[in-house]
């Protein structure tokens, strides 16, 4: 999809990004075909499918690559030349399943897995911040990412990331809000709650520009969501808090990562919205705690 260029831009390991018109579900087989002719030129060695779905499995079939790779997934046989049968007992994280896909079916061991690194221009973040009227902060920053596309049941509540916003701007910190359209309420409500001194990026800025400016941040308190791991690949301290989800299976790939979880007996339910109607999972987890993650992550940077 289009917003994921600037992701991509990001990683020297890609050499080109393909953008895909189709938006997310949609079939039209036509569109696929003439996508598929139109990449036939470009004759790739191996194609590697991620989705498991029949329609992604598509596009590499008409664009006649060698080898086309996926697991069984929903009606691919003769889509997929190269097969495999996913063993999610062996493979529990989601990175771990993809990663295989990169070896040979042959393989047994759990791949080895390296952590993710998004490259980041001086000269982007600049442009960054002279585009959102910024100067280079000479305080420390803690970075707030308040929102998660996949649901409620993932969102620590927004008086608590108000409180720790509170708690560290009282010692100094500039606090930067980040998130889409979609997260402006949350973030609009931390930002009456805390005063001065916080700036609320919500809705404001560009993928490109939050990369740039998440880059800057001290520490990263956020949701299990995209933004979690934008920071992790950034290589910036994160307390990632986790209520619906499990970490077992899509933690935030960086060894300064603080995962906090409050264990409870439903959680993980994977569920969008808590079908017990109290979140005790997140509302259990105090601000107090989470600021504490916050200052041992400077400390031990400091150290």
């Amino acid at each position: 999809p289009a917003w994921t260029h600037p992701l991509l831009a990001r990683m020297p390991e890609v050499h080109e990004a393909l953008i895909m018109p189709l938006g997310h579900g949609r079939l039209a087989l036509g569109q696929r075909y003439q996508i598929g002719r139109k990449l036939r030129a470009k004759a790739y060695d191996q194609a590697i499918v991620l989705p498991n779905s029949f329609k992604s499995a598509l596009i590499p079939f008409w664009a006649n690559i060698k080898k086309r790779t996926g697991y069984k997934g929903e009606l691919r046989w003769g889509l997929l030349n190269d097969l495999r049968y996913l063993d999610k007992q062996r493979l529990r994280m989601t990175v771990q399943r993809f990663v295989a896909l990169a070896s040979g079916p042959e393989v047994n061991a759990i791949p080895k897995v390296s952590l993710p690194r998004l490259s980041v221009e001086p000269f982007h973040i600049q442009a960054s911040l002279q585009a959102l009227g910024l100067k280079q902060v000479q305080t420390k920053v803690l970075g707030l990412c308040p929102g998660a596309e996949y649901g409620p049941a993932k969102c620590w509540p927004v008086d608590y990331y108000a409180e720790v916003a509170k708690q560290l701007a009282a010692q100094g910190w500039t606090i930067w809000v980040f998130g889409s359209e979609k997260d402006k309420a949350a973030a609009d409500a931390i930002c009456r709650a805390t005063g001065k001194d916080i700036h609320n990026f919500a809705g404001q800025t560009s993928l490109g520009q939050a990369i740039d400016l998440l880059s800057l941040c001290t520490v990263v308190v956020s949701n299990d969501s995209g933004l979690m791991h934008v920071a992790a690949a950034l290589n910036r301290p994160l307390v990632a808090i986790y209520g619906s989800s499990d970490p077992k299976f899509t933690p935030p790939m960086h060894d300064q990562a603080k995962i906090v979880i409050q264990p409870i007996e439903c959680q993980p339910c994977f569920k969008r919205v808590c079908p017990l109607g109290h979140t005790q999972c997140l509302t259990a987890i105090s601000p107090q705690r989470i600021v504490a993650e916050v200052l041992g992550l400077v400390n031990m940077g400091e150290h």
